[in-house]
């Protein structure tokens, strides 16, 4: 079941990604573009950058960007402690209004978890 969840997830972001891009939108591109060369490696490593786009995406109460940056997180090689510390983080900066998507990112990291089991 919870790898169901990752997979529809997934699906849908690819299916309406792909739609988005097919428009062939120049600032939609570049956004995409923008995005996709951010959270490669540079000074920062690629796994420190997933956590602080987790951070980001918790303060802003972005469930969807909250599941894209736990999974790519763990891509990258972040652990459940590495995880729970950042979300720990978001809730601190983001305030209890974080709560919600804090029980939401733990939820999805479990499905994150199983799929690989």
């Amino acid at each position: 079941m919870a790898n169901n969840k990752v997979e529809e997830f997934n699906a849908y972001r690819a299916k309406m990604n792909d739609k988005l891009l097919a428009e062939n939108n120049k600032l939609i591109k570049r956004i995409f573009n923008l995005d996709t060369n951010a959270y490669m490696e540079g000074a920062l490593d690629v796994k420190t950058k997933e956590l602080l786009g987790l951070v980001a995406s918790a303060v802003l109460r972005c469930d969807d960007c909250v599941k894209y940056h736990l999974e790519s997180s763990k891509n990258a090689g972040a652990n459940k402690e590495e995880v729970m510390e950042t979300l720990g983080i978001a809730t601190l900066v983001g305030g209890t209004i974080v709560i919600p998507h804090l029980r939401r990112a733990y939820e999805f990291w479990e499905d994150l978890e199983e799929s690989e089991a």
